[in-house]
């Protein structure tokens, strides 16, 4: 099993690898239009194709979206007692925070199969529910640290291309209605894009030296995002006796780490993008040897 979802990060890390290789290939702006580009057009295909190309039961989106919603609040909340660690700019803070709650998708998916079918079956689910409240919650940080008074904040969430693909395809979804094939093709070739230009981009952008060196403040947030909220996924599903896929699925969820495109999203609001960059480096070979963990014990709550 440890080598299963090693295996599937390999090509990640090879592909970050190579985006270091070649940065010096393009020039800074080239790398900004790059990160432009899979924010306005590539990842919001990617959340629309992933939410909208699965039917979600009406009668599943309640309890799941309140289990999902409840584990980003917390990982927030506990990431925000570390703000007196982290950068002086609350705008870099920010785009720092965003990665203890934010997830890998791909890679959900990827772990995802190591589950019962059921609890696999859940899974896109989980993801319809959690992609627009962790957009939200990451956005009004950003916008907040980026000087926007309430009103602005609030038409900047509505108006972001995370938020409004991620819900327009779960209500695609809820409504269990099939996009034809001629539309929902090139929204596909867009998506496929996404993850490979994001991880080159975050190669290029990285502080390669730093890598390997966690500080305290980062430590915290990878701690949190990686120990604390599948730790919490394992206990929530015990106290309040969810069922064994709810629970296993809820648990490779909780585990994953931070979403790739987060140095995207924290560039566009005016953020430092390289700390954001390498953090996700950071979570990405950190999951290597927690992930495989946290899989196995969401098979056993799975099986029993």
């Amino acid at each position: 099993m440890f080598l299963t979802i090693l295996t599937a990060l390999i090509p990640s890390f090879l592909l970050v690898g190579l985006g270091g290789l070649v940065r010096n290939r393009l020039s800074e702006n080239a790398w900004t239009g790059l990160d432009r580009l899979n924010f306005d057009i590539l990842f919001p295909a990617l959340l629309f194709s992933a939410t909208a190309s699965r039917p979600i039961p009406l009668s599943q989106v309640a309890v799941v979206g309140v289990s999902v919603w409840a584990l980003l609040f917390a990982a927030m909340g506990l990431a925000y007692l570390c703000r007196s660690l982290g950068p002086d700019r609350f705008i870099d803070f920010a785009g720092l925070w965003q990665c203890s709650w934010r997830f890998n998708t791909a890679l959900g998916l990827v772990a995802a199969n190591s589950l019962l079918p059921s609890a696999t079956a859940l899974m896109p689910i989980i993801v319809g529910m959690a992609v627009p409240m962790a957009n939200i919650l990451a956005v009004s940080a950003l916008s907040r640290g980026n000087g926007l008074g309430l009103f602005k904040t609030i038409k900047t969430v509505a108006m972001n291309p995370f938020f409004l693909a991620s819900f327009m395809g779960v209500l695609v979804g809820i409504s269990g209605q099939s996009i034809p094939a001629p539309i929902m093709a090139p929204i596909d070739l867009l998506a496929a894009a996404a993850i490979p230009l994001a991880l080159l981009s975050i190669g290029a952008t990285m502080d390669w030296t730093a890598l390997a060196r966690l500080d305290r403040f980062r430590g915290l947030l990878n701690s949190i995002k990686l120990i604390a909220m599948p730790l919490m996924a394992l206990i929530g599903g015990q106290l309040f006796s969810l069922s064994t896929e709810h629970a296993s699925a809820l648990i490779i969820f909780a585990a994953l780490p931070t979403a790739s495109a987060a140095h995207v999203l924290a560039a566009g609001f005016g953020a430092e993008r390289r700390p954001v960059a390498t953090m996700i480096a950071q979570s990405t070979l950190l999951a290597a040897i927690t992930l495989p963990i946290w899989v196995f014990i969401a098979v056993y709550v799975g099986a029993r």
